[in-house]
């Protein structure tokens, strides 16, 4: 049996079920357009927490023992912690710098001694910026030595992973229902275009006709289903954003602008995967009873 052939008959096969084959694409297609808005909520949203894990710093002060020398050893030692993206040694003559430029007002001149401690700031990468990859540098820095003060904002870096979790169950946990609904209604299609030539694949069969010669028109009636819905899914997207969003709301297209690179042609993939997937389904399931 050639390829030619099974595609012919695929689309054969969607034209004499006009209804149920219009059906299944247009489901497919609002649930596929629904899985692209909320890929591309989702793809921003993990862009947004990996700007904000690339902006986390911890902050090292030293105590009177350890003077600029080695405060400043200590500081090029941090820099090689893995995790660490760089570090930089602030004297106690520039904290004080820094102190008058912001609060406006000479610390030296009012207490007639500068009391603010030698410190470095240390950049993190952002693939160690959750608490665990934190905690294992603030580890690595505390076996430096004595008089090593460690801080940073515990609370805040706690709030965004937990955040970042709870979006991605219920991100998955709407991808997955969706997507499963739209493998249902798919292998329902298929499966009832199996019924209605039930006869003729009795015959088929008792003819010594293969299963593969048997599968095969369906599953391309499947993936042509799938192929269809998710290019309408990914045009659709497209029109929201590249037209709708982009010409009303250009403040909110910036934020959630898809990428071109991966959210349509995902669609489109995924709409021909879970396409051969429901009538995959819904094929072997025939037969085995038929």
């Amino acid at each position: 049996m050639s390829l030619l052939y099974s595609i012919k008959e695929g689309f054969a096969g969607i034209g004499r079920a006009k209804l149920p084959a219009s059906v299944t694409i247009a489901t497919g297609f609002f649930s596929l357009l629904l899985l692209g808005l909320f890929g591309t909520v989702s793809f921003s949203f993990y862009q947004l927490i990996h700007e904000v894990r690339s902006r986390v710093e911890l902050e090292v002060f030293f105590d009177d023992r350890v003077g600029d020398a080695l405060a400043d050893s200590l500081s090029e030692r941090m820099k090689t912690i893995p995790g660490v993206a760089q570090s930089y040694f602030i004297s106690r003559n520039e904290a004080a710098s820094r102190f008058s430029r912001e609060f406006g007002a000479d610390v030296v001149g009012i207490l007639g001694v500068n009391p603010l401690p030698r410190s470095v700031e240390l950049s993190i990468k952002p693939e160690y910026a959750a608490p665990s990859g934190i905690e294992r540098i603030e580890a690595q820095i505390a076996k430096l030595g004595d008089g090593l003060d460690i801080r940073y904002n515990k609370e805040y870096l706690a709030g965004i992973e937990r955040n970042a979790r709870i979006f991605t169950l219920i991100t998955a946990g709407v991808g997955g229902v969706i997507a499963l609904a739209t493998i249902i209604l798919n292998a329902f299609t298929v499966r009832l275009a199996m019924y209605a030539r039930r006869d003729r694949i009795k015959t088929m069969r008792l003819v010594g006709a293969t299963r593969w010669f048997i599968s095969a028109p369906f599953l391309f009636e499947g993936i042509i289903q799938g192929l269809v819905s998710g290019g309408l899914a990914a045009l659709g997207l497209w029109l929201i954003f590249e037209q709708a969003l982009l010409r009303y709301e250009p403040a909110i297209y910036q934020i959630l602008h898809p990428s071109i690179f991966v959210i349509y042609p995902a669609l489109v993939l995924l709409g021909v995967v879970l396409g051969l997937f429901g009538s995959s389904w819904s094929v072997a399931r025939f037969l085995r009873r038929a």
